[in-house]
Order: C-alpha cells, then sequence, then structure tokens
C-alpha cells in the first residue's frame, strides 16, 4: 500500500530534479510520528505506524526555491551550518566542489554578531540542516538580519525561518541527496557546469551509508 501511495503521489510530477525513485530510495519523504501546526502542510499522509509522510512535490518545489535563492549569492557569501554528524559528508563535499562555506559539528558563538573575534564571519545568507540543534546560528542570523533557509522535518518549528524545505533531515541519506542537488543546481544556475551537466561527484559521495 506504501509504494502505491507514493506512485499516486508522484505520477504527475515528471519534472523533479532527479528520479523520483532516488527520492524516495532516500527516505526524504519520511518524517517523524510528531508534527507541528506550520509542517502538516507539506503532509501527504500518515501511516499506519503513526509516521508522516510529506509530499514529494512539494519536497522537489522547496528544494528549487532553495536552490533559486541561493544562486544570487556568491559561495562566500553562503554560510552552511551542520551539526548533526548526518550532514557532514554532504557539506564537505558541497564545499569542495562550490566553495560554499560550511561549519560542520558544534557552532561557534558569536562567529555572525561579535565583530572582536578573528573568526567573525558576514555571510549574506544562512542555510542550517535542522532549526533545533542549530538554534544558535539561527538566532545569530536573525539578530544580524540575513535570511535562513532550513532543512525542516514534520516535527520542526518554522519560527525565524525564512524558507522552509521539507524532508527528513535526520537521516543520512535524505540530506546528502538534498546537498548534492544544491551542489549540482547551484553550480549549473552560476554558469560553472552546462544546463544538463553532471557533478564531478556521484550522489553515493554525498552520502554515509
Amino acid at each position: 500500500m506504501t509504494t502505491n501511495a507514493n506512485v499516486i503521489q508522484t505520477e504527475t510530477s515528471d519534472d523533479f530534479l532527479i528520479d523520483s525513485n532516488e527520492y524516495l530510495k532516500s527516505g526524504i519523504h519520511i518524517g517523524t510520528k510528531f508534527k507541528t501546526k506550520y509542517m502538516s502542510n507539506f503532509i501527504y499522509k500518515t501511516r499506519p505506524d503513526g509516521l508522516s509522510v510529506l509530499n514529494l512535490k512539494k519536497i522537489d518545489e522547496r528544494i528549487r526555491l532553495a536552490i533559486n535563492l541561493l544562486s544570487n549569492y556568491e559561495p562566500q557569501d553562503i554560510l552552511i551550518i551542520c551539526r548533526r554528524e548526518n550532514g557532514w559528508k554532504a557539506l564537505k563535499q558541497l564545499e569542495k566542489l562550490t566553495g560554499i562555506r560550511v561549519i560542520t559539528g558544534r557552532y561557534p558563538p558569536g562567529i555572525l554578531t561579535n565583530s572582536n573575534l578573528e573568526t567573525f564571519t558576514e555571510p549574506k545568507i544562512l542555510m542550517v540542516c535542522d532549526p533545533w540543534p542549530d538554534r544558535n546560528a539561527v538566532e545569530d542570523a536573525n539578530k544580524v538580519g540575513i535570511p535562513v533557509i532550513a532543512l525542516c522535518d514534520t516535527n520542526n518549528q518554522s519560527n525565524k525561518i525564512d524558507l522552509v524545505v521539507p524532508c527528513n533531515n535526520k537521516g543520512k541519506k535524505s540530506v546528502g541527496i538534498c546537498f548534492y542537488l544544491v551542489a549540482r543546481e547551484y553550480l549549473r544556475k552560476r554558469g560553472v557546469l552546462g544546463t544538463n551537466e553532471e557533478l564531478p561527484a556521484k550522489l553515493e559521495d554525498f552520502v554515509d551509508e
């Protein structure tokens, strides 16, 4: 039944950034048993086991919006934060390919707000893997007035987030596929890659097994 339901929600969407089967294999659409009011807008259904299933078309649409927004900025003006280890491999690969700055692990306090720090930095846009463990970075971005993009699961709040990208932000494969697409489409939109040109790295290079 689950497979059929997934087909139903994707059968009219033949223009995804990546084959819908790749999305489904990554589990990008599998949420948690808890859902916040805002994130309910992105939920396709609730499975018998209580897990929420995110709408794949809306996931793809929001990834596109995030990429379109990021492509307006130079790599050095973008900062991506990920405290949780599930995104580290993907982000290191993204940084290598695009030059976009990333911080994995603990967020260094004050780097966006304290100009006296040697590590002080002034990005023009921030992206986080999860607005809960990365909440200090979100708070600082709000203080200095830069937009925030966040990967949000069904249990996340959308407070202080300018663009929510609904997805399973706890799975290594789902986070990996998100940043694979961000890297590829960012380079295409910036003219580094041709329209249909692929990355010199594979999807597997972004994903921890």
